[in-house]
């Protein structure tokens, strides 16, 4: 049976937070903003635990704060965090950004992690409103439909899910191990950018850019549709790195001349030039040499074409997300109702370039690192199983 998610559920919604009440690392009532819901979904975990923020009871009465029960689900609302479908569910009483939604399931209809899983697979995006920042308001969610079979039928489903995603944490943490080989590569052959060591030339950014910088592809949100002959990356995908999730990628109808104009190669390095939060901005990532044909950068992503003749992607990559540069980058962007940063502001920052031999070394390393992951640990055949799942109990509906 399906029921709208407004008889089955009760909504909560975000409280704004003032700065001069952040930083405090013990209070009454966690107070989760959109980058901690990121970040417990990043680590896997599907209640939340990791907080930056805590507020007592006297400061949550004194800014009107939404309290959220245990057995919430949580997840942003607007902006490009949206499009990541992330989700989290509270694991005590709490507070959550006012870039946020909570959800609870009434217990006597909904079990709490199958309603978790039930969220998992709506696709926030296609209910967002068609505006340059997506997002999803209260009384579009309150008229989705799910589908409510008995309590027992749910916690068969709960346990088949868990195993899968239990499988999946695991294999994260086996990648971030591998990635963060990498990263001590990247130091024991480079040094700290911030201390340069080894005295490499220091020079700016620009010098090792190819092509024209540029901003990208702009589409309607209602123009999007699952059978458009382009797919369009966008700022989700690059600051996480989302590169093994090619076939997810939303799709639209693009013009022989925007596929000239947008389409990205092997060595476009992409900034994310507007974000929510300064910790999101500038973030960068190289486009791999496995990228699709007729895959597009969209509008809020800034495209450093690299002279792969100066130096290597992949030494960029890592170097990107060093503190040396990214502290260059946090201080040239601006910010207002978001952070945002422009093509002059990326261009103004310095990089270290050791000689070619040297990035193709490392090269070389990344490469047999990578091919270590994708050998031995593709999440492919186990998302294969939960798309099925979710397929089954959620999209076509019990029978």
């Amino acid at each position: 049976m399906r029921k709208k998610l407004k008889d089955v559920c009760m909504f909560y919604s975000g409280t704004g937070f003032p700065i001069q009440y952040q930083g405090q690392t013990k209070g009454e009532y966690p107070f989760y903003k959109v980058g901690d819901i990121a970040n417990n979904a990043i680590a896997g975990k599907i209640y939340l635990e990791l907080c930056n923020n805590y507020i007592s009871s006297d400061v949550a009465k004194m800014i009107k704060g939404c309290i959220l029960p245990k057995d919430t689900v949580v997840f942003a609302k607007i902006g490009e965090a949206l499009k990541l479908n992330r989700r989290a569910i509270t694991s005590c009483d709490c507070l959550i950004d006012n870039n946020a939604m909570g959800i609870a399931p009434k217990l006597d209809s909904l079990r709490i992690q199958y309603f978790y899983f039930c969220m998992k697979n709506l696709k926030m995006q296609t209910l967002a409103e068609s505006t340059t920042v997506p997002s999803v308001r209260k009384t579009v969610l309150e008229k989705y439909e799910i589908e409510v079979p008995s309590l027992v039928e749910q916690e068969e489903i709960e346990k088949k899910l868990t195993l899968t995603q239990k499988i999946i944490e695991k294999r994260r943490q086996e990648l971030s191990y591998l990635d963060e080989i990498i990263k001590a590569r990247f130091v024991e052959m480079f040094g700290d950018p911030a201390t340069n060591p080894y005295n490499w030339d220091k020079v700016n950014i620009s010098e090792v850019v190819g092509d024209k910088v540029s901003n990208g592809f702009f589409a309607k949100r209602d123009d999007y549709a699952d059978d458009g002959n382009v797919s369009v990356m966008g700022v989700a995908y690059i600051v996480n790195r989302m590169y093994s999730q090619w076939p997810d990628l939303p799709r639209t109808n693009g013009t022989d001349k925007d596929i000239e104009k947008f389409e990205v190669k092997y060595g476009d390095m992409l900034f994310c030039r507007s974000s929510l939060v300064a910790e999101g901005i500038g973030k960068a990532s190289i486009v791999p040499e496995d990228v699709p044909q007729n895959t597009l950068f969209e509008c809020h992503v800034i495209r450093l074409p690299l002279d792969l003749s100066k130096c290597v992607p992949e030494y960029m990559q890592v170097f990107s997300t060093m503190e040396y540069f990214r502290q260059q980058i946090i201080a040239q962007s601006k910010t207002a109702t978001m952070t945002t940063i422009g093509q002059d502001g990326i261009l103004k920052a310095d990089i270290l370039l050791p000689p070619m031999s040297k990035q193709r070394e490392f090269y070389a390393f990344v490469h047999q690192v990578n091919k270590s992951k994708f050998d031995t640990m593709t999440f492919a055949p186990i998302y294969a199983i939960i798309n099925l799942y979710l397929h089954t109990y959620f999209y076509q509906g019990r029978r």
